[in-house]
């Protein structure tokens, strides 16, 4: 006999995305920021024939890469957040890599991990202070 709480289970499960170093469950820190495709080259490398490529890449700006993203986690082990490029594959698996610095120029609406370029560092030190204590960074000549 089928007990009532097996029969009634209709909620999605935990995604399985794991630490690719240590194997542990990674627990998602952000939203996920959806990867685009503006280049034929970079749809051949996803398995789309070149001429179909050159044809969808002419037809749009952006091509949105279906079941790839980028997510932040963190991991128990590592003690820290990482920037993960995800790839969901068949059946709820997940490939996981470190997004490499060039797939952040094919995501819309994510913040760089190095932060906005046009910020001076003055201004980025003194937005992660947690106090404030900035008026020490400045001399006043008399």
């Amino acid at each position: 006999m089928q007990r009532r709480c097996d029969k009634n289970r209709k909620r999605s499960k935990r995604r399985a995305i794991y630490c690719p170093i240590h194997g542990c469950y990674l627990d998602s820190v952000s939203p996920k920021y959806p990867l685009f495709a503006d280049r034929a080259e970079q749809l051949q490398q996803r398995g789309m024939p070149r001429q179909n490529a050159l044809m969808l890449v002419a037809s749009r700006i952006a091509v949105p890469l279906d079941g790839e993203w980028i997510e932040a986690f963190w991991c128990d082990q590592c003690q820290q957040t990482n920037w993960y490029h995800v790839c969901k594959g068949e059946d709820r698996t997940f490939r996981v890599l470190i997004a490499p610095y060039e797939l952040w120029q094919y995501v819309t609406g994510a913040i760089s991990p190095d932060g906005n370029p046009s910020v001076g560092e003055f201004t980025r030190k003194n937005a992660r202070m947690v106090d404030y204590s900035g008026i020490k960074d400045f001399h006043f000549v008399v």
